[in-house]
């Protein structure tokens, strides 16, 4: 109610003449005057209307004012409603107190004086609209109190639910920190200790080799001997796995034809899985080539193949197939892509893939499957849910790794009697496949044929120097040995003459690169072979036309290396002397 609004008096007196003199003198303050004769119209009027005044007059036929007042107050609406009584009689102190306490606030004496009665009802009038206004005021006021109380609440909640969402993204966040950290230690500590161990290897194998052309020809001493070099092989293949998880294995990324690839070992793969599991593999003819090691590829997906086996002891089904991926600026668009069964991922490979184009790889099974806890631990060197000699828990560490170091992701989701889909993330060549090849099963070695040379072998490790400088003398060559970077170089300084140095990468005080780089500048044009365990180096050493020598290496693997760099060097050299 505003301060123009009209409103209702409600003026009761049984004689006509008395309600239109009331109506005549109250014309002036401007508001909606009703009239009644009696209780009964009053009380209609009052029903049908919002009235802020009513004046009585006292004596009336049927009801006195008295009455009427009493039985107004009684109704809830009326309780708090203004009234006066108008009367000439019954004027005395006890009269009007009974008026009082019937409801009354106020008396007005007959005969009426004009402004008198005036000056009451705008008193009581405006008493109403300033309650009115008050009321209408509170009630806005509660309404904005709550509606501000809703907005208030719904920010706490929307609140709340954001410091949910953000403690449980930093959570997130800091177990694949922590997961991220723990690989990446773990992986430092496997590769470590794969190249103290290919250094042992080298040795053994080497030792071996040369005690297998020396013994007489026992069968049990020859039984002996190739189950001896059969457990180094192990080892080393050992290492390369770890070197594989580690990312410190050497790669040799080239553009590969992924059909291609898996059809000509699909025999292979068959035989793998056996006869009591369903192999197959679908590839479409536009599938771009990938850009990764293909032996190495090769041994991945032969793990997957041989882990799902494992799996599926009652028998089963292996699917390979592969389809283009682009990965945008968003990473929910591959992880979507990736995760389109909804099924729980390991942990392995957890953070976001660069934008770039793709192929993703996808080798399905039906197997046994996993629970959530051997899914988040399934790509962790050294886990595995197999017996006692079934399995080095290496084999799903190992395409991690290679995925990791190829520019790629892996993904594996898993569930209890579901089956599970191990998928291979890796980067899309932007060149034309390279024919894969594939060295035989059981290949022939010949020594090249190499003039007898002076091979100077650096290597602080006695053992590893012990059994490369056996292995050299045995192919006909003169080996000297320097424990040390300085060493050889002091008797490079002496005069020493020798046709190639063989010298191992992580030695004290000057490292292989380091010594290769000083003999190059003092000694150009003399062939280096960098024999080495890690893949992870400063330097590319091709690019410093010095040849590289995996440890751990055999014989046959130093007869070739050592042929192939003084070769290179006559070849040079007599290329030089015909100019």
């Amino acid at each position: 109610m505003t301060a123009t609004d009209k409103v209702n008096i409600l003026l009761v007196d049984d004689q006509q003449a008395k309600l239109l003199s009331h109506e005549v003198v109250l014309a002036e303050i401007g508001e909606n005057l009703l009239k009644a004769s009696s209780a009964r119209e009053a009380f209609e009027c009052l029903l049908k209307n919002e009235v802020a005044l009513i004046l009585i007059d006292v004596c009336m036929p049927d009801l006195d004012g008295f009455e009427l007042a009493s039985m107004i107050r009684e109704h809830p609406r009326f309780q708090n409603t203004a009234i006066i009584f108008v009367s000439a009689v019954m004027m005395a102190h006890i009269d009007q107190l009974r008026g009082y306490m019937a409801g009354g606030v106020d008396y007005v004496p007959v005969p009426v004086v004009p402004e008198l009665l005036r000056a009451k009802v705008k008193v009581f009038v405006e008493l109403y609209r300033k309650t009115r206004q008050l009321e209408q005021f509170n009630a806005d006021l509660e309404r904005r109190v709550e509606e501000r109380t809703a907005e208030l609440r719904k920010f706490n909640e929307e609140l709340e639910l954001r410091i949910e969402e953000r403690t449980r993204e930093r959570e997130l966040a800091l177990a694949q920190l922590f997961e991220a950290q723990k690989m990446d230690t773990i992986g430092r500590l496997t590769g470590g200790v794969a190249h103290d161990f290919n250094n042992l290897l080298m040795a053994v194998l080497g030792s071996l080799t040369l005690l297998e052309k020396r013994l007489p020809e026992d069968p049990q001493i020859r039984r002996l001997l190739q189950n001896a070099i059969q457990g180094a092989d192990r080892g080393k293949a050992l290492t390369q796995r770890l070197l594989a998880f580690s990312r410190r294995q050497e790669l040799k990324p080239q553009a590969v034809d992924l059909g291609q690839l898996v059809r000509g070992m699909e025999e292979l793969l068959k035989r793998a899985v056996g006869h009591g599991i369903v192999f197959s593999s679908e590839f479409s003819d536009d599938l771009p080539p990938v850009l990764v090691d293909a032996n190495q590829l090769e041994l991945a997906l032969l793990n997957v193949a041989l882990n799902a086996r494992d799996a599926m002891a009652e028998g089963g089904s292996v699917k390979i197939t592969a389809e283009a991926s682009t990965v945008g600026t968003q990473a929910t668009s591959w992880r979507r892509a990736a995760n389109g069964a909804g099924k729980p991922f390991s942990g392995a490979g957890d953070g976001a893939l660069p934008p770039g184009d793709y192929v993703r790889i996808t080798i399905v099974d039906t197997g046994v499957g996993m629970d959530e806890a051997t899914l988040a631990k399934a790509t962790e060197p050294f886990f595995t849910t197999k017996g006692p000699g079934k399995g080095t828990g290496l084999g799903l560490s190992m395409v991690h790794g290679l995925a990791a170091q190829s520019g790629g992701l892996l993904r594996i989701s898993s569930a209890p009697k579901a089956g599970t889909v191990v998928e291979l993330w890796l980067p899309r060549a932007n060149c034309a496949p390279a024919a894969v090849t594939r060295a035989p099963e059981s290949p022939t070695q010949s020594k090249p044929e190499t003039t007898p040379c002076t091979v100077l072998i650096v290597d602080d490790d006695s053992l590893v120097m012990t059994g490369t400088a056996a292995m050299i003398s045995d192919l006909g060559h003169t080996p000297v040995e320097a424990h040390s970077g300085a060493e050889a170089l002091n008797l490079l300084d002496s005069g020493l003459k020798v046709d190639v140095v063989l010298t191992d990468h992580a030695m004290p005080s000057m490292t292989g690169l380091q010594l290769a780089g000083w003999i190059q500048e003092k000694f150009p044009g003399l062939p280096i072979i960098l024999a080495t365990g890690y893949a992870e180096l400063p330097v590319d050493p091709s690019s410093l036309g010095i040849a590289r020598l995996a440890k751990p290496c055999t014989q046959h693997e130093i007869a070739v290396a050592i042929h192939t760099a003084v070769f290179a060097n006559d070849r040079v050299a007599l290329s030089g002397a015909a100019n």
